[in-house]
């Protein structure tokens, strides 16, 4: 499976990230590790959402609209 994932950073609740992985438990210590440049400065994060995909391009295509304009407003209403 494919997971699109958003995350939540606890101690700056304004901050959001968004990515795709294999490995959603992982991916997430990775990001509360300090592994990732991006998340770094504001963790440790929780998920706010996740959504399983059997096709990584329809992760990956998913995760790009997340990150478009329309997705982000999408994920404003919807998901935080």
């Amino acid at each position: 499976m494919h997971y699109v994932y958003i995350i939540n950073s606890i101690p700056h609740p304004d901050q959001f990230y968004t990515g795709q992985t294999t490995n959603i438990d992982h991916r997430l210590d990775d990001h509360n590790s300090g592994k990732s440049d991006h998340t770094r400065k504001y963790k440790p994060w929780k998920f706010i959402s996740y959504i399983a995909f059997e096709s990584k391009e329809k992760a990956i295509n998913f995760e790009k609209y997340l990150k478009s304009g329309s997705g982000r407003a999408f994920l404003g209403r919807h998901l935080k």
